[in-house]
């Protein structure tokens, strides 16, 4: 072990300049996006109340190469390139062959990927004179980079956190705070849409589905404001795949190339970012085929349990219809400590390449990941937050098949953000106090019985 490097690293100057766009190489091009009220494909006209016209063009490219800003790219160097580890310690701990490699986000200032989406979203927002942004934040890492990039930018922030997060998490509310944001527990009496869910159920501990109708409500009422979002959408997904474009150039320093790689799933972003070049290439003919397997919670299983078909994005369906793995939009999971994974549908992109079979989906129970994460944690002395701790979950059992089988694969795994602001979910966890939660089939059924009736 001594002779062989634990860290792969680039140069500043080897920042990526282009995000890579994997609609240039679908072999079948993305479902439309379609108007709730026409049912036609929206153009850029229709999302012009929620997003600046730069990051609309983005949304609707099919170029394969996105050239990054300078202004972006200068603060990306506060972070950028990210580290990609060999985890020899975890190896050894696991007595497998397996090569097992992690791309490490946690390094950022807001400690995880968000912050390479959230820097450009801000920066094209403030190119068109926008004042202030809403968004939406489960766990809250979403919430704390844009709050980040807000500040950066001189624009207002304002986050709709998730209600059972806000109260798990009051550091993640404290870190947006301290970065200038005004942070609210969601549903909200702020909005139409949390007063009506309130009057419901005055317990509701709230979804990324009803944070998202804030954070819309609010933004359309206002010329002034515009929304973000921290996953799912096309144009997000491709930011985030300067992960995966710096990975590839780590893997040539390190003279391998994963035969398995590993993200976890919620909305897209993490897995996306780290698999889409890997994906792209491939599709290319560039490089060898390789297993890419994106893991969800057992308790919000979209992929494994939901249907591909068209749906809203949010509770109140104030957003247009996207085709992809949902839940429901009505879908409110159980308060599992993966609070970034907590979400009715997934992304378009995403489910397109499952539908494909270029992805290969699992769902895994919240205990295996603690346990995991712990296991990690005692080998290479990195506290991964629970999300990317699915991830590291099947990493593990694809390693230990490897040692069963007596053969060495590389396996790559997107460690997206440390759990410094996770420790009440490990801390209950010490005490027994988690359990497993599989969603039953008959509650996916009443989740998916209230999907609109599209024509498409």
């Amino acid at each position: 072990m001594a002779d062989q490097p634990t860290k792969y690293l680039l140069a500043e100057k080897d920042i990526p300049t282009t995000w890579y766009n994997i609609q240039a190489d679908l072999p079948q091009p993305l479902p439309a996006v379609l108007h709730p009220g026409t049912q036609q494909p929206i153009g850029p006209a229709d999302l012009a109340p929620l997003f600046p016209m730069g990051l609309i063009e983005q949304e609707v490219s099919t170029k394969r190469d996105i050239d990054i800003p300078g202004e972006v790219i200068d603060i990306y160097r506060l972070w950028r390139p990210s580290p990609l580890y060999r985890a020899h310690r975890l190896e050894k701990a696991l007595g497998t062959p397996a090569r097992i490699y992690y791309n490490y986000e946690g390094s950022s200032p807001s400690g995880s990927h968000k912050s390479n989406t959230s820097v450009p979203q801000a920066y094209y927002n403030k190119v068109e004179g926008v004042k202030r942004i809403t968004t939406e934040t489960g766990a809250g890492q979403w919430g704390s980079a844009l709050a980040m990039a807000c500040q950066f930018f001189g624009i207002d922030c304002k986050v709709f956190m998730v209600k059972v997060s806000y109260e798990q998490k009051p550091y993640r509310k404290a870190m947006m705070e301290m970065f200038g944001a005004q942070v609210s527990a969601s549903p909200s009496n702020e909005t139409e849409c949390g007063r009506a869910i309130l009057a419901k159920d005055p317990k509701c501990n709230g979804s990324l589905g009803i944070a998202i109708s804030e954070a819309v409500e609010l933004a359309v009422q206002d010329p002034n404001t515009k929304y973000a979002l921290g996953s799912v959408l096309n144009h997000v997904l491709m930011h985030q795949t300067i992960v995966g474009i710096e990975t590839m150039q780590k893997f040539k320093l390190a003279g391998d190339w994963p035969d398995i790689i590993v993200a976890c799933t919620g909305g897209g972003s993490n897995f996306a970012g780290i698999a889409f070049p890997f994906i792209g290439s491939k599709l290319r003919g560039e490089s060898k085929e390789a297993r890419v397997i994106a893991v969800e919670p057992a308790a919000c299983p979209s992929l494994t349990k939901g249907k591909l078909t068209y749906d809203f994005g949010d509770t109140g369906h104030l957003t247009p219809l996207v085709k992809m793995h949902t839940l429901g939009s009505t879908f409110i999971p159980p308060g599992i400590h993966a609070g970034g994974l907590r979400y009715h549908g997934m992304g378009p992109l995403v489910s397109h390449l499952v539908h494909l079979g270029e992805v290969e989906p699992v769902a895994v129970p919240q205990l295996e990941i603690f346990q995991a994460a712990v296991q990690f944690a005692r080998a290479e002395g990195i506290i991964p937050a629970p999300e990317p701790s699915h991830a590291l979950a099947i990493a593990i059992r694809e390693a230990l098949k490897c040692k069963e089988e007596g053969k060495s694969r590389a396996i790559l795994f997107n460690l997206c953000g440390h759990g410094h602001f996770d420790m009440q979910a490990y801390t209950d966890y010490f005490a027994g106090k988690l359990r497993d939660y599989e969603y039953p089939a008959e509650e996916v059924a009443m989740a998916l019985a209230g999907l609109p009736n599209v024509a498409a």
